[in-house]
């Protein structure tokens, strides 16, 4: 059949934005392994590995993720700041949206991936993300994004602890011991290893980079800066913002942001990054919290580094609030609105809780999943 040149060119344009189908497959256990350099412990990997590699897809791809559970327990997996639309049973919530996937069971998670950003993947079913369950999903433009770069750089940040989480909940949770208990200051690892012996950053003179930085915590905060770099934030949470100078990023545990960073226009010098792992609720304990982690940034092999120097009140932290969606849509209209006093506090039970609206989180008796049905 004879088809005109413009006929042709449409279909190819119509191929090029039908997405792939990007297949991933899970085998979720149990490893032993030694993170931080306290020794091992039980974490949960997969197949066999632990940090578990990112996961890289494009916009309008279909993700199909099997995951075989071989742990002892339920497990589910999120998909972090995807919206989900017309798929939220396969949103990863265990009893939320979905039943948890049995010990011996298997289930793909599949759907179109409609949003471009910097995003996560990780366990929503006993705490199983904080043992090891977690890992960056990259979502790219279809096309040319709107921010210009040359290239991407992935930084995720984890905090780390002795025990499983499990038992830290019941540490925590226990009235006999103080609080916070002394277990709670915990590690921190940078793309998924000791973050004290975290691989270089490489960069080349002149480039523009995109470091996509994530918080994989369970409850700890990074600050993250490049001394003698200027950073531009362009993305927060998956979304594209207007561009805002800033000197470093606080990120919030689940937070994501992208920044932009124009390496200098000399190899002559060596530099530094610093990562601060640091929690509010943890008392200041000098070389234990919080925490610094400095990482190299190489331009150039054996050329000497220049030193940072310390934080000051000049110092311009990135802060959400200040940041600008790119798109400009207008906020929705307001008709309602409802107050929420949130806080810690000492209860009869000698508990330390978190409340709203002096109200404390129980869980259900019956799981939310099943009183929708």
């Amino acid at each position: 059949m004879w088809m005109s040149v413009p006929v042709i060119l449409t279909l190819l344009q119509a191929l090029a934005v039908l997405g792939r189908r990007v297949v991933v497959n899970w085998d979720v256990g149990y490893v032993d392994i030694d993170r931080d350099g306290y020794g091992s412990r039980r974490a949960i990997g997969v197949n066999g590995v632990l940090p578990i590699p990112p996961v890289r897809v494009t916009v309008g791809d279909t993700l199909a993720l099997t995951v075989h559970n071989s742990l002892n327990l339920t497990t589910s997996i999120h998909a972090h700041g995807l919206f989900q639309k017309g798929t939220n049973y396969m949103d990863g919530a265990a009893s939320i949206t979905q039943c948890g996937i049995p010990p011996g069971s298997q289930f793909t998670y599949e759907y179109v991936v409609q949003q471009a950003g910097t995003f996560w993947l990780h366990g929503h079913d006993h705490y199983q993300n904080a043992d090891g369950l977690r890992t960056p999903l990259v979502v790219y433009d279809r096309g040319s994004p709107p921010v210009k770069y040359d290239e991407d750089i992935l930084l995720s940040f984890e905090d780390w602890y002795t025990e499983t989480f499990t038992e830290r909940v019941r540490i925590t949770l226990d009235p006999s011991l103080p609080f916070p208990p002394p277990h709670g200051i915990g590690f921190g690892l940078i793309n998924g290893i000791n973050g004290n012996i975290t691989k270089p950053i490489h960069f080349q003179p002149g480039r523009a980079y995109r470091l996509r930085l994530i918080n994989m915590s369970s409850t700890r905060w990074f600050q993250f800066s490049l001394p003698g770099h200027a950073m531009r934030v362009v993305e927060i949470d998956g979304m594209y913002t207007e561009s805002l100078d800033v000197d470093g990023v606080d990120i919030a545990p689940a937070q994501r942001y992208s920044v932009l960073v124009t390496a200098h226009s000399t190899n002559s010098f060596n530099y530094h990054f610093n990562a601060t792992m640091y929690a509010s609720f943890i008392p200041v304990e000098p070389g234990l919290s919080p925490r610094i982690f400095i990482g190299d940034i190489i331009y150039q092999q054996g050329a000497p580094f220049i030193q940072a120097g310390s934080y000051d009140d000049s110092f311009i932290w990135a802060r959400d609030i200040d940041l600008h969606a790119l798109d400009q849509e207008p906020a929705l209209p307001v008709d309602r609105s409802l107050e929420l006093v949130i806080g810690i506090s000492l209860y009869s039970t000698g508990q330390h809780l978190v409340y709203f609206n002096n109200i404390t989180y129980a869980p259900p008796i019956t799981p939310t999943l099943y009183t929708a049905l």
